[in-house]
């Protein structure tokens, strides 16, 4: 009877010790070096049998809840460009009434309004005047990341919806739009003529060019020279993001975070300065069939750290307890208006 537990005992002492790893034999000088940063990290999370998004400081001080609706479900958080709104998705109703939709509010969880409904993977123009979101391919709930069709704009002074040019756009996912507003980066699955890929598609044309490289989430630096993904379950990378010729390309890719099986390396986001970038990371176990990195499923043992971009490697975790910790999103200093 307690061969079982030992086991069960055994595996998640082997996790913690993969993940307390990089901060006592790599990086003990980055917690120092985290305290200097100023900006924060909004993430999802699974508390008191509800997930929320708590925001947390990027040395892994001063945890906050912004939600705190044990009767709703927020997930996937991105902070808009200017540090002072943040959008996100929220899983609503029960059974056959549930339902995903997307949400505006202020940084400090006030004024939360709806941005539209059956939609899902929401993120800012960098002038963060409009919101992108990916509307669902089909009305019954489901977790599968890639069921969406169109991408569609919110304008937030308006409140006028627009559909991109493009109306075959489908079964994308992890959208970001590159600081010019010129174009979007995203994910495909099994839509489009794509196998499985990442794609930059023109903001407001036709055209859809396929990156060449493998993996998938991408995310664009906040200075639009930069893009960083998944390669693959247990690395994050890097390279130089190239529009100025024909088509666009990836120039010089590099590893900055590589993960040991069985922990999964995930959610790769880049810091306001550009200099760091935060991710989550865990074990790879499903849970009632569903794979631990999609949006809105349990993930135990998952967990927010930070990484340095100059070097391979020379990252740190933010958080300890296990509690589904995913899709961290830095937030940016808050602009003055003029």
């Amino acid at each position: 009877m307690n061969a079982p537990r030992c086991r069960n005992m055994r595996f998640w002492l082997f996790n913690l010790c993969l993940l307390l790893l990089p901060t006592t034999a790599i990086a003990a000088d980055l917690a120092e070096e985290m305290k200097q940063v100023s900006s924060r990290i909004v993430y999802e999370t699974w508390q008191n049998d509800n997930w929320e998004l708590f925001t947390i400081r990027a040395d892994g001080s001063d945890m906050v809840n912004l939600t705190k609706t044990p009767d709703q479900n927020e997930l996937c958080p991105h902070a808009s460009p200017d540090g002072t709104k943040i959008c996100f998705v929220c899983d609503e109703g029960t059974g056959a009434d549930k339902i995903r939709n997307v949400y505006v509010m202020n940084l400090d969880g006030t004024d939360r309004k709806l941005v539209a409904k059956n939609a899902r993977q929401p993120c800012w123009k960098f002038d963060s005047t409009a919101i992108a979101y990916l509307k669902g391919e089909v009305e019954q709930f489901t977790f599968t990341d890639y069921a969406t069709q169109g991408i569609f704009i919110y304008d937030l002074a308006s409140g006028e919806h627009r559909q991109h040019p493009n109306h075959d756009l489908m079964h994308l996912y992890n959208v970001c739009w590159s600081p010019d507003g010129k174009w979007f980066v995203s994910t495909v699955h099994a839509g489009m003529g794509y196998k499985h890929g990442i794609l930059a598609i023109e903001a407001d044309g036709q055209d859809v060019y396929d990156l060449e490289i493998p993996g998938c989430r991408p995310d664009i630096s906040p200075d639009g020279k930069r893009i960083a993904w998944g390669p693959s379950d247990w690395a994050l990378r890097i390279g130089d993001l190239d529009f100025s010729g024909e088509t666009p390309k990836v120039l010089n890719a590099r590893d900055v975070v590589t993960s040991e099986k069985p922990m999964k390396i995930y959610h790769v986001d880049w810091s306001p300065c550009g200099k760091y970038i935060a991710f989550s990371r865990g074990p790879d176990r499903k849970i009632l069939g569903t794979i631990p990195e999609v949006v809105g499923a349990k993930a135990k043992g998952w967990d927010i750290g930070v990484a340095d971009v100059s070097q391979t490697n020379r990252w740190m975790p933010i958080t300890s307890d296990g509690n589904c910790n995913k899709e961290p999103d830095w937030i940016p200093p808050a602009k003055e208006s003029p």
